[in-house]
């Protein structure tokens, strides 16, 4: 019988290059068997290799590559990425219903005893109401369209969604999906290209259930330092909430 995989409450951006500059990256640090979350950049140059040498090393991966295609590639590709045995997986929920379906589905055939986690992405951190009105034509306020794909996902078998610490409390009241926010940086962190950015504390307090966090860890100046902190604000958080 098939049993989900576990989302962990800190994920490490790898936004490196190459397999030797993230792994150098982590060696350095002391930064061994953390949750790591690999994306396009690191995934499309080296391939299933580093899922695997990030798997000898211990490290729990969420794989960062948000499939929007056809119901039937999906479906596929999906079956193929849960042989890589990855912990977490996402989605495109501008795909729409089937091909979320499709994605689960496809994990559940790959998967060999334990199904990574499927999450939707509702929209990108670097998306406002201007872009979504100028750009994409949607007119619909932000937090309307965040809480129509979250039910979409919600109803298509995902287990959670990709949002913005802004939109978790909405999520986590509405629907009993898990809530990832990215965009996570210290108090003083800069936004650069995300338009919608939060604390680990503010991202607690708004029910995050995991976050993400790349170039606040990467860019410091003691990035093992930095990790453990924002770790420890996050799950000591989670930890006085549950107890």
């Amino acid at each position: 019988m098939l049993t989900l995989k576990k989302i962990q409450p800190i994920y490490f951006a790898l936004d490196f290059e190459n397999a030797e500059t993230a792994l150098s990256f982590l060696d350095k640090n002391d930064l061994s068997g953390i949750p790591v979350k690999v994306g396009m950049e690191l995934y499309y140059r080296e391939g299933p290799r580093i899922i695997e040498q990030l798997k000898s090393r211990g490290h729990d991966i969420f794989l960062d590559l948000k499939l929007h295609d056809i119901p039937e590639t999906v479906r596929r590709s999906m079956r193929n990425l849960a042989k890589l045995d990855v912990d977490v997986i996402n989605v495109h929920a501008q795909g729409g219903g089937d091909m979320i379906k499709a994605a689960k589905r496809g994990l559940e055939e790959g998967a060999s005893d334990e199904v990574p986690v499927l999450l939707a992405v509702t929209m990108l951190t670097s998306t406002d109401q201007k872009m979504l009105e100028q750009d994409l034509l949607l007119k619909e306020s932000l937090i309307n369209v965040v809480h129509h794909y979250s039910k979409l996902a919600e109803i298509n078998g995902a287990d959670g969604v990709v949002c913005s610490v802004e939109e978790a409390a909405m999520i986590k009241q509405q629907t009993r999906l898990l809530a990832l926010t990215p965009g996570i940086r210290e108090k003083n962190g800069g936004r650069q290209d995300q338009k919608r950015v939060a604390t680990p504390v503010e991202a607690l307090e708004k029910g995050s259930d995991s976050i993400v966090v790349g170039r606040a860890i990467r860019d410091a100046e003691d990035p093992q330092a930095t990790y453990t902190k924002m770790k420890e604000a996050f799950t000591y958080g989670q930890q006085t909430t549950h107890s």
